[in-house]
């Protein structure tokens, strides 16, 4: 068999080609980039809807996009699409990655989830604790939930703006106690921010669970195989009032841990075929039904050499971290400034919000921190100081994209929801200059 050319062989034009693929994959898989993007997603839909082309902004949104079969028409405006429908992927990353963190990451153990469990329990109920003091009427109370999420693309992207010399340690706690807040955030849409329900559609829902499970069972395990049942699932949460995007962390929570038995292991099987490849004279031949068997049977075992959970979630990261996530901004966070009537409690709704995700979080955070580790329930982790804490306190204040979702789900009224976004994005963006700061001072520390 003729030996492959050499990378300086190949033309110059496929060489650039594959440096540039190179590059850009690595690029994709940068959380602190993907932070960025977010940032100026949300920077241009501020800036698109206070200019002179506001009109077209709020326009574009509200365009209808229907979908039928027969007599059977579905038609939901552009916002509805990408906040009910593009966020469950979104959702499903944050399922898989709360299943793959209890399988085997910082929640798998009890001793290790305690003290993120009660930081964040700490950062949910101080903020919504604010936020009620200046909003107790029934009307605007409905918002508590919305200063009490934080944002992991956010969050994780100004630490890594703080360089190496933060601990590791440091880093695990933010990002476990992020988890947290989406499983928190998570039940407080299912439980509170429910419609009234339709059994009917959790009929829908399950059937689409059973099918999940039936294919697992089975040993499917092609990812485009599940999204079928997915559907079924999203649309029978639709229909019971359930918000559909939950249909995301069902599906993400059920995803394997384990990869699919098979009945030689995966490494044993690329070599065995590659032998058989070696020796073959259909590979001379280029024989494609003679090629057609090995070719799968490789295909099978390089799908199965990480389990579902992991080899789904690091595929839909770059979709999610640069697509799903900007879009959901760039829809949502066109707040009119000019336009916004702060008036009829609009501006305790902005304030409630804005001071419960600058001083809530950190001191809820902090506080819960210090009792548990006082009364001896838990222990900080090597390398995490009290000044880490604080500057964990502090960046779990940037709530952004799961406030914003929350604010939506929480406010009917359009001026009330304005506030309530206004808030969201002042006080993130406070927290992470605060955090910022703090973190500069907290790395001369350490020096």
């Amino acid at each position: 068999m003729n030996d492959p050319p050499s990378f300086d062989d190949l033309p110059r034009a496929q060489r650039l080609a594959e440096q540039a693929l190179s590059t850009l994959q690595r690029f994709l898989h940068v959380e602190e980039v993907s932070g960025v993007v977010l940032l100026v997603a949300a920077a241009a839909a501020l800036i698109w809807a206070n200019s002179p082309f506001a009109h077209g902004y709020h326009a574009f949104w509200n365009l209808p996009i229907t979908i039928g079969l027969g007599e059977h028409v579905f038609s939901r405006s552009l916002h509805f699409w990408v906040n009910d429908a593009l966020m469950t992927v979104f959702f499903l990353v944050v399922g898989m990655e709360i299943r793959r963190e209890i399988h085997e990451g910082a929640l798998s153990r009890l001793d290790q989830a305690v003290l993120p469990l009660v930081a964040a329990t700490g950062g949910v109920i101080v903020p919504a604790l604010i936020f009620l003091s200046l909003n107790s009427d029934a009307v605007r109370g409905q918002g508590w939930a919305v200063p009490t999420a934080t944002d992991i693309a956010f969050a994780v992207g100004v630490l890594a703006l703080l360089g190496r010399s933060i601990p590791v340690n440091v880093r695990v706690f933010l990002l476990a106690l992020a988890i947290i807040d989406d499983i928190i955030a998570v039940l407080i849409i299912a439980i509170f921010y429910t419609a009234d329900i339709q059994f009917s559609g959790f009929i829908v829902a399950l059937v689409g669970v059973l099918a999940v499970l039936g294919f697992q069972r089975i040993g499917i395990g092609s990812a485009l195989a599940y999204v079928l049942p997915g559907a079924l699932i999203w649309a029978g949460l639709l229909v019971a009032g359930v918000h559909p995007t939950l249909a995301g962390v069902a599906l993400g929570l059920m995803t394997p841990a384990r990869p699919i038995p098979m009945r030689e292991h995966p490494l044993e099987v690329v070599s065995r075929v590659l032998k058989q490849l070696r020796s073959s004279e259909a590979v001379k031949a280029r024989d494609p039904h003679r090629l057609e068997s090995p070719l799968r049977e490789l295909r099978v075992a390089h799908r199965e050499l990480l389990p579902p959970v992991s080899r789904v979630q690091m595929a839909m990261h770059p979709w999610v971290a640069y697509g799903v996530m900007p879009v959901f901004a760039l829809a949502n966070a066109g707040v009119s400034l000019t336009g916004t009537d702060l008036s009829a409690g609009g501006h305790f709704v902005m304030l409630g919000t804005a001071l419960a995700l600058i001083a809530g979080k950190p001191l809820g955070i902090v506080g819960a921190t210090s009792v548990a580790v006082r009364l001896g329930w838990c222990r900080l982790a090597p390398g995490v100081s009290w000044g880490g804490v604080c500057l964990v306190g502090l960046l779990a204040g940037i709530g952004f994209t799961m406030s914003i979702f929350i604010a939506m789900l929480a406010f009917s009224d359009e001026g009330l929801l304005r506030a309530a976004k206004l808030g969201v994005l002042l006080g993130s963006l406070a927290a992470a200059t605060l955090g910022l700061a703090w973190g500069v001072i907290y790395v001369r520390r350490l020096r």
